[in-house]
Parts: C-alpha cells; structure tokens; sequence
C-alpha cells in the first residue's frame, strides 16, 4: 500500500476577497477529501482569497486612480499572514485527518515588511507542519501591478509515503529551470496550480509528464460572474466588463507516460479523488530520465538560489 497514493483535487470557488469564508471552503474540501480516503488534497493558485481579476477589467495598468487604490487595499487586507497564525486552522486540520495539503494563498509575509503581497504555494504535511511555502518567482503579465516576484526559497519537494512531491505556480510550469531544480530533488509527483481554465492544464499537464516521467496533477480554481460577493469595492465596474465564466477549472492528472489519468474537470465545483501508483513511475524512467540516466552534468547545469530574499537583516 505504500506504493499507492490516493490524491484529491479541490476544484472550488473563492469566496472571493474575503479570506475567513474562504478559508472556511478549504476545511470543509479537506474534510471531504479525508472521508474519500484521500492522502494528499490539492487547491487552486491564489484560491485565498482569490484571484486579481479585476486587473484585466477595469483598467488596472491606470496609474494612481482611486479604484485601483481601494481594490488593492481590500486585497491586500484580506491576504494571508502566515506568521500572525492564520494557516493554523487549516494545518490542524491536517493532522486531525491525516492528510497533506496544497494550498494556493496570497502571501503577505512579514519578513518581506507586511505590506507586499506574493503568489504562494504552501505545503503543509499529514502531522500539519508547513514544510514550504514557495513564493511565485515571476507573476504573470498584469499579475505585476498586485503581486511582487518571489525567490527560491521555496523550490523544495517532499517525502509522502513513496513518492517525492514538489509543485509551482501557474505559468512558472512553462519555465523549464524551476522544473529541472524540483525534478533534480527527485521530484516524481509534481503539482501545477492554477487560477483556473482548461486553457492552461490540458496542453502543459500532459507535457510536464511526459517530460519528467511523473504524475501531475493540475488543480485551478472556478469563477463566475455570480461568484463576486455584494459588498465587493468597485463591484459595478468590474462587472460591467465580466465575462459569465472567469474560470471554468481544467482541474485533471496525467500519469508518468503523459496519458490521462482523470482529463480535465470542466465548470464542475467539487473533490475529486484518484488513486495512482508509484512503480507506473519507475517503470517510465526506464527509457528517460531528465535529470538521471538522459542527463550530461559534465556539459550542463543548474545552480539554484534557495536563500530567502529580505530587505533587512538584523543582527
């Protein structure tokens, strides 16, 4: 049984913006994903509290304009300090049931001063111990007016049962350096997390895959135009310019040979559990293994930054 791993996708909504409610739909999909017998239960990117959506709809390149000021203030109040104890519900509930947890927050750290807020990815394992927290290295085009870049700190992977896991956020599984740093750890399960959209999952899954000779799993978000809360600062403006489905999931796994293992979950809200197996994983490695036998060290190499990046230093 150690050889098998039984996985969980949360494909939720946010409630979005709001970061107490949201948390409150996390513990309730890890509650579910444990009755299911999973092991390990995998969430959207930036699920806590959500996704800047209004960047794209309401002007978000303007400089100085008020709607951006107040959105990004809400935003930025609503995010996650994880030094102040507010994953700490999430990690007990971890070690009540037993399973390691994936979740996509918005990061507002105090080490970095408290008042920027990054793209995170937190690991928190089956005794309910966060092991890393992986801040997005590059946000994504307009993703640069809200989040900061991050650093390497947390390019870690995982122990879990046989296999060794290791995940990045949304575009940064397009870049082919933070993947070989994980599948250099030995990095067999690889998770990809996304805001949400088949347009994202259904291509790179099943590459990264092949690639790496590992399962994937894909885990992104849901957002219709229904979702955004009353209350919501600028609420008219950016539905003005919203489309009905912001994002409609693509959630889905692809096992070692890039074949699927569940295809991508399209506008369906809910915990979906698969069982996959560790020698499928071996088995693959047989005739590729990028960072192993189909490697040349002696011609090329990484060299990978993991220190945590602070302005300050105190002695």
């Amino acid at each position: 049984m150690n050889n098998s791993l039984k996985v969980a996708v949360a494909q939720i909504a946010p409630v979005w913006l709001h970061k107490n409610e949201t948390l409150k739909k996390v513990e309730a999909s890890i509650i579910e994903a444990a009755e299911k017998g999973a092991e390990l239960v995998v969430f959207g990117e930036a699920l806590v509290p959500g996704y800047p959506f209004w960047l794209a709809l309401t002007g978000g390149a303007e400089w100085n304009t008020e709607t951006n000021k107040v959105l990004h203030a809400h935003y930025v109040a609503n995010s996650i300090c994880i030094e102040k104890g507010e994953l700490e519900s999430v990690q007990n509930l971890a070690k009540q049931q037993k399973i390691a947890v994936y979740l996509g927050i918005i990061e507002r750290p105090l080490d970095r001063g408290g008042h920027s807020i990054y793209a995170s990815l937190v690991y928190i394992n089956e005794l309910g111990e966060i092991k890393s927290v992986h801040r997005k290295l590059q946000p994504t085009y307009d993703e640069r007016l809200t989040w900061a870049p991050g650093d390497g700190n947390g390019l870690q992977v995982h122990p879990l049962k046989a296999f060794t896991v290791g995940g990045l956020n949304c575009w940064e599984n397009w870049m082919p350096l933070p993947r070989t740093a994980l599948y250099g750890q030995g990095e067999n399960l690889h998770i990809a997390v996304w805001p949400g959209s088949d347009h994202n999952t259904k291509d790179i899954t099943r590459f990264i895959a092949r690639e790496s000779r590992s399962y994937v799993v894909s885990v992104s978000s849901l957002m219709f135009k229904s979702d955004f809360p009353e209350g919501t600062p600028h609420l008219e403006a950016i539905l003005d310019k919203a489309p009905e489905t912001l994002a409609n999931g693509g959630s889905c796994i692809a096992g070692p040979d890039g074949e699927w293992v569940i295809p991508p979950i399209i506008n369906e809200e809910g915990v979906f559990v698969e069982t996959i197996h560790f020698n499928r994983v071996l088995e693959e490695r047989q005739n590729f293994d990028a960072v192993g036998h189909y490697s040349r060290p002696d011609v090329t190499q990484l060299i990978v930054n993991t220190k945590r990046q602070t302005t300050v230093e105190i002695k």
